[in-house]
């Protein structure tokens, strides 16, 4: 067997092999004779099979067989050439040149290593972290909106126009063309003004109305309206307002306070504002860390940190870019894209410097990971799952069982790792 190596970088190298006629035949002769002592071949009793018979039931799979044998022997060579550990791989090999002639095959393998990253003084790229301030007017605002959600609706006495936040009492029938149309008709109809609940363009039009007014409201269903036989259309509502209602004003008291912690039996508004300042300043931290900190630490890493990448995995995050791009596109411009490969292979390129950023940086994570001795089990992954599929109204097994079909289980064991590491950085550099 001829060989050779090539090195590319620390991650990528090839093999080149000149795999003898001979070498196979030897391989097919010897896998020949040790089937011949357990096959089963009409005519023969079991362990008298000739070898010739065994040969002539068996021939393209032996050849086949004998062939591989070679090609993992020259793996296996060149790797040691390399000096490079088989579990030191990332996916399998790629067999790129496969070319046979009568009394050679001529081979080309790509391999992917684990590349070496270093990482030293990763903890200094973090910066120091202050808790963001939460005023007590903050506070008091949140408390505020808290109660008056569960506040009671009482109605409107004094003579006023309706306004933004106010429940309306309504009743209202709506036509299309003058026909009235299924499901277009209520009678006091609770309908809170700003909450979006209709379709655009009608609480607009009943906000400045007075109770006991009526009134002709028109707007356009939209194009995506669930109804088809109304998506799109114009309509008219005939309206009239009962009664106006609005919030019941609360009193920040202790009564309050008792009402909103019913666990705690010493509850008060000091101990109220404790809570709800604890509850705010953790939104406040959640948002900075994962709207700004987290993705901004990332990239600092991605940056800073220099190696070389498995070029086959930056290939196959390029394709999944692309098969997600082609998801959104139309059938004028799928059709495009069939017909012109070289347009297909432009698109793909664009793709190839954030692919290359998102696999050095799924990299960095997992040499963080290491460092910083975390890890995510499968079991936090399917409690993740269904705590969050719960939280939905979906069915928790289901959506997992899904998604381990779908093969999503490592991209989100993956993401939870990521979480865990930048957090934890964060976390040590933060400050009162």
């Amino acid at each position: 067997m001829e060989l050779k190596t090539n090195r590319i970088d620390g991650a990528n190298a090839e093999i080149t092999a000149t795999l003898a006629k001979a070498d196979i035949d030897a391989n097919l002769e010897r896998l020949a004779k040790q089937l011949s002592k357990d096959a089963k071949i009409d005519g023969f009793r079991k362990g008298k099979v000739p070898v010739s018979a065994v040969k002539k039931q068996y021939g393209e799979r032996l050849v086949q067989d004998a062939e591989a044998e070679e090609l993992r022997k020259a793996l296996d060579l060149g790797l040691k050439d390399l000096g490079t550990a088989s579990d030191a791989l990332i996916g399998e090999p790629q067999i790129v040149k496969f070319e046979k002639s009568d009394d050679k095959i001529d081979v080309e393998i790509k391999i992917a290593m684990r590349p070496e990253i270093k990482i030293d003084g990763y903890a200094d790229l973090v910066p120091d972290v202050k808790k963001p301030n939460i005023t007590a007017k903050a506070v008091t605002d949140r408390i505020q909106e808290l109660a008056q959600s569960q506040a009671t609706l009482v109605d409107v006495e004094e003579e006023r126009a309706l306004v933004e936040g106010d429940a309306a009492l309504i009743n209202f029938e709506g036509s299309v063309d003058g026909v009235l149309f299924e499901g277009g008709a209520a009678e006091n109809f609770s309908l809170t003004l700003g909450s979006k609940q209709f379709i655009p363009g009608f609480e607009e039009q009943v906000i400045g109305m007075k109770k006991g007014e009526e009134k002709i409201i028109k707007v356009t269903f939209p194009e995506n309206y669930g109804g088809k036989e109304l998506a799109g259309k114009d309509a008219d509502f005939k309206v009239k307002v009962n009664a106006i209602q609005e919030k019941e004003k609360v009193r920040l008291d202790a009564a309050l306070a008792k009402k909103m912690l019913p666990g705690e039996e010493d509850a008060s508004m000091d101990m109220l504002k404790e809570k709800v300042q604890e509850q705010l300043e953790n939104e406040a931290l959640s948002k900075l860390y994962n709207d700004e900190l987290k993705p901004a630490l990332l990239e600092k890493f991605v940056e800073t940190f220099n190696f070389d990448l498995p070029a086959f995995v930056v290939e196959q995050e390029m394709d999944m870019a692309l098969n997600k791009k082609a998801q959104t596109m139309n059938e004028e411009e799928i059709s495009e894209l069939r017909e012109n490969a070289e347009k297909v292979q432009t698109l793909r390129e664009e793709f190839r410097e954030d692919a290359t950023r998102s696999v050095k940086a799924t990299f960095i994570i997992d040499a963080l990971a290491k460092a910083e001795n975390i890890k995510v089990e499968e079991n936090e992954v399917m409690q993740t799952i269904y705590f969050e599929a719960i939280q939905m109204g979906q069915d928790p097994a289901g959506v997992y069982d899904n998604y381990k079909k779908s093969g999503y289980l490592p991209a989100i064991q993956m993401a939870m790792v990521e979480d865990k590491v930048l957090t934890k950085l964060i976390d040590a550099k933060l400050k009162d």
